[in-house]
């Protein structure tokens, strides 16, 4: 199989879909590995290491979507990318398409099949492909939103840690998964005063035992979150439904009782933010002020650490993309129910149930197509 990786161009990602290990071993099974040139720059890696894995430098992203039969990406293929997607062509990538319908319509335009990394699963329920930059983001969190809270930039001036003598920020996590957990074990490293709000009480108890007094837990409720928000320096947005839109979970009419100057950084901005006033943001410009709170929504934060992330990445996407060229996606679908859960899109057909039910788009079974 021809595995096509084009260079990506969202703004400020620096992100690359194949790693040059990846490569190596898709040439050694005997798979052509077409790389745009410069593709790996933005993560540390340049066209070098690539031919010296067995990968062909392509100049163009045109040349690759023309010849690939399968385009391996990190982010959403953007409007020019989806121009150049065909029929029986296979796109394996993050896609997010619950919040977009545009990108929806061209996908299922170009007749392409799509899988979706964030929808994958496992054996355990978790999300393998999602779970690494989930990890990298809840990492970030903290520490762009300690960034935000600085007086320069729009916050309250409040240190995380504090001083001897001053307390610490008060940071609250919604969400108590990927995200969230590393988001709660940055914040309280700097020495925030962090709580952590979940509606799944197996996982609250889980993090009680593992974290001890590193951090507060608490049941998510509209309740609660009104008793913490006046108290709130900051509040992480950590929340996800597979595949789904994310539910507003903090709403316009409330900032008047937080504090003016507070941070709201919003990590599920990519499924539509869990804030009723997030808009997405990017790197260059990833700010901005509502009513007096600070909003921090950039939509690719692992993007920001680009060569980390895409060696996390890479590590749990290979294995997948190795299958899915030796077997065709078909094949590999029936082999690895969790791998056809990641089928969001194929030949004008949507996939994703839960797509489907935030864009109002029938769906058809996934299972009948295979």
């Amino acid at each position: 199989m021809k595995i096509g990786c084009p260079t990506e161009i969202k703004p400020q990602e620096y992100r690359v879909g194949v790693t040059p290990n990846a490569a190596l071993e898709a040439v050694s099974q005997g798979h052509e590995v077409l790389i745009q040139s410069g593709a790996g720059l933005g993560a540390g890696f340049d066209d070098a290491a690539y031919e010296a894995a067995g990968a062909r430098i392509i100049d163009t992203a045109a040349e690759i979507f023309a010849s690939a039969d399968m385009i391996v990406k990190v982010k959403e293929p953007q409007p020019v990318e989806r121009k150049m997607l065909r029929q029986g062509q296979l796109l394996f990538t993050y896609l997010h398409l619950a919040p977009d319908p545009e990108q929806t319509k061209d996908l299922l335009a170009s007749g392409c099949t799509a899988i979706a990394y964030e929808t994958v699963t496992d054996r355990s329920g978790g999300l393998p492909l999602l779970a690494p930059m989930s990890e990298v983001a809840g990492r970030l969190a903290p520490q762009v939103g300690a960034w935000t809270l600085q007086k320069a930039n729009g916050g309250r001036g409040v240190l995380m840690g504090g001083v001897p003598g001053v307390g610490p920020a008060r940071v609250i996590v919604i969400g108590g998964g990927v995200v969230g957990t590393h988001a709660a074990k940055i914040a309280a490293g700097m020495g925030a005063d962090v709580t952590v709000l979940d509606r799944s009480l197996p996982r609250l108890r889980y993090l009680d035992d593992v974290f001890g007094g590193t951090f507060k837990t608490g049941y998510s409720s509209a309740g609660l979150l009104e008793e913490l928000l006046p108290l709130a320096d900051m509040v992480i947005g950590a929340v996800l439904i597979p595949g789904a839109a994310a539910p507003k979970l903090v709403r316009r009419d409330q900032f008047p009782m937080m504090k003016p100057g507070a941070v709201l950084v919003d990590v599920a901005i990519d499924q539509g933010g869990c804030f009723e006033t997030s808009r997405a943001t990017t790197h260059q410009d990833p700010i901005y002020e509502v009513d007096g709170i600070m909003h921090y929504c950039v939509a690719n934060m692992p993007g920001a650490v680009a060569r980390t992330s895409t060696l996390a990445l890479g590590n749990a996407t290979m294995p997948f993309m190795l299958a899915l060229a030796k077997k065709g996606w078909k094949q590999s679908c029936a082999d690895d129910p969790h791998l056809l859960n990641g089928l969001n899109v194929h030949a004008g057909q949507l996939t994703y149930e839960a797509v489907g039910a935030a864009l109002g788009i029938d769906t058809v079974d996934p299972k009948s197509l295979i």
